[in-house]
């Protein structure tokens, strides 16, 4: 499978702010493929780019990722022999790298001003030709060089990208991809503050850190033939490479927030579930070559493998989402789900009702397959936990005829009747009221949801009653014949 005897692999975000369910996709896969083949999943902190760090992003990006089930092996807060695992902790390392480069004359120093290289820009896009440096100072001399860093003049250090070279690289998703060196630009890798550019840094951490597969967006693979030509340049052995599609709207632009909620944050905070989304994340861009679908976390470690990941772009359906959600919603146990249902509770309108394990059970039981979010407990089934306050208009007007309140009178006489009843027996009553009135069923059963629920739908009428009890179903019924007559 692979030339590296240990499968060591990372994930390495930047923390400029929540983690993007992108993010979140790359994680999952270099987890699942480590956990797959008995590897090492690396977390590893790319924080150069002072201008984005978004305080608290990485305590953000390491909670999010245990709330997903994603635990690192190595990383922040946990350690290992190969960190620190912050770049921003490693500029001696970069250093030391980028002496190397200069001293073999694969980079050299760059002393243009920013206004010159817009300058630069504006006319090579005047004359219709792609933007790119023109080695204004790979001819400096030694002593040119010397006395710029005594006026302490700022300087870069860029890679000298070699001419008329076809740098050739495999990936494991898109097999063999070649780039020329002309369409490369001689590429910055350490900046005038002392800090490295994610090129630099990204390929000496990977070779230090022992990085034996680069799984990454495919927004990064015109950037690995640089990367390419620095393993050439320092003499290290590549790693493979697999870069994923994009993620897409409907519309197939690019997923973005101006079409909906990229941030994993986004999701929790409306109720997915960790399970659901990873499952949702996991078939995006990637199948097991099967018609399955719902799948836990181990199953996906089992069944999980890069050559089945596609080429092609991603579509973000929302609505698959909301089905895997509750279809994990569904199978969970009833222990787990009374759980969840006690912690929504506690946050929603209804958190000073008083109800006992053993009636939430019951409601689980009655509502588990008409949600698809914990939630949907509490506002689909809120006549569980407070008599209705209004009653649907239009159920009313359909339901509610001139006849209706004597029905229901003496409907309520013959449930008054029953003692402890089941389910079983407010069926007979129900059926006993409609042969006396001779009408059928129906016409009580949309009568009585009404006057207990509010609403026309739901679970079935006899659960209701069966849950609310005999008490509470004869008081909801008899204030609905006052407020509807």
């Amino acid at each position: 499978m692979s030339k590296f005897k240990t499968i060591r692999v990372r994930f390495a975000p930047s923390p400029t702010g929540y983690l993007h369910v992108g993010g979140l996709r790359t994680a999952l896969y270099n987890f699942l493929f480590a956990r797959k083949h008995g590897g090492v999943f690396i977390l590893r902190i790319e924080d150069t780019d002072r201008t984005r760090y978004v305080n608290d992003a990485v305590d953000n990006l390491i909670e999010t990722l245990r709330w997903a089930g994603l635990d690192y092996d190595e990383g922040p807060e946990k350690g290992g022999t190969l960190g620190p695992y912050v770049q921003s902790q490693r500029l001696e390392i970069y250093k030391q790298h980028v002496d190397r480069l200069l001293n073999t004359r694969t980079a050299y120093r760059c002393f243009c001003t920013p206004d010159r290289l817009e300058m630069m820009r504006k006319e090579q896009e005047a004359r219709h030709i792609s933007p790119k440096y023109d080695r204004n100072c790979l001819s400096l001399s030694q002593q040119e060089i010397q006395e710029n860093a005594r006026k302490g003049i700022p300087c870069v250090v860029r890679m000298k990208i070699p001419d008329s070279l076809t740098i050739r690289f495999h990936d494991v998703i898109r097999d063999d991809v070649e780039f020329s060196s002309e369409m490369l630009d001689d590429q910055v890798l350490m900046k005038s503050d002392g800090y490295p550019t994610y090129h630099l840094a990204n390929v000496v951490d990977d070779h230090l850190m022992q990085i034996s597969h680069v799984i990454r967006g495919e927004e990064w693979l015109s950037s690995t033939p640089k990367h390419v030509l620095l393993y050439q340049f320092f003499g290290w052995e590549l790693p493979e490479f697999a870069h994923l599609p994009l993620l897409l709207n409907p519309d197939r632009s690019k997923l973005s927030k101006r079409q909906g909620d990229v941030a994993v944050e986004d999701y929790r905070a409306k109720g997915y579930l960790k399970e659901a989304l990873v499952n949702f994340v996991a078939m995006l861009g990637w199948n097991p070559g099967t018609e399955q679908e719902y799948f836990s976390l181990e199953e996906l470690i089992q069944q999980f493998s890069l050559e089945r990941v596609n080429k092609a772009g991603a579509i973000f359906n929302i609505e698959k989402l909301n089905w895997l959600n509750a279809e994990h919603l569904r199978r969970k146990p009833d222990e787990e789900l009374l759980r969840m249902l006690k912690e929504a509770l506690a946050q929603s309108n209804f958190k000073n009702a008083k109800h006992d394990d053993e009636y939430l059970l019951k409601v689980i039981f009655a509502m588990r397959e008409r949600v698809s979010f914990v939630n949907d407990f509490i506002e689909k089934g809120s006549y569980f936990f407070e008599p209705p306050n209004e009653y649907d208009q239009e159920v009313v007007r359909k339901r509610w005829k001139a006849e209706t309140p004597s029905q229901l009178k003496q409907l309520a006489e013959e449930f008054s009747k029953l003692t402890s009843p089941t389910k079983q027996d407010y069926e007979a009553a129900l059926q006993n009221t409609a042969d006396v009135f001779h009408v059928g069923n129906g016409t009580l059963i949309h009568a009585v949801r009404l006057a207990v629920s509010g609403v026309g739908g739901g679970p079935g009428v006899y659960d209701i009653l069966f849950i609310l009890g005999k008490d509470e179903s004869l008081k909801r019924m008899h204030t609905a014949i006052e407020r509807l007559t």
